[in-house]
């Protein structure tokens, strides 16, 4: 036998105490967490601080995302585009968010004649 498993099991110890202290249930569960308390403290404070803002930030990305269809598309759309050579090749990438785009900027049908996603 290894020496290592005549000792008793920390966790095993700290849960009796726990049990016979009146511990909340969730205690034992704290116990099996094998990532350390400063980690588990950086994160709660991460969220902490980003909770607030997370609306706000995914709204400011896809309002990006909405302009970056739009310069992408505006050559089909009509309106003059100077790097159309360059997004014409991002186009069939994007095609699957198109929809969802167009349905976003209130169009209810696809003002494409080539594309039938409605």
């Amino acid at each position: 036998m290894k020496n290592s498993e005549n000792k008793p099991n920390i966790n095993q110890h700290l849960k009796k105490i726990a049990a016979t202290e009146g511990m909340p249930a969730h205690y034992d569960e704290e116990i099996d967490n094998k990532v350390p308390f400063w980690q588990r403290f950086v994160a709660g404070l991460n969220e902490f601080y980003h909770a607030p803002y997370r609306q706000t930030m995914a709204r400011a990305a896809r309002d990006e995302e909405d302009f970056f269809m739009l310069l992408m598309f505006s050559e089909s759309l009509g309106i003059d585009n100077p790097a159309s050579f360059y997004t014409l090749e991002l186009q069939p990438l994007f095609l699957e968010n198109f929809h969802e785009w167009h349905t976003r900027m209130g169009m209810d049908r696809c003002p494409f004649d080539h594309i039938g996603c409605c």
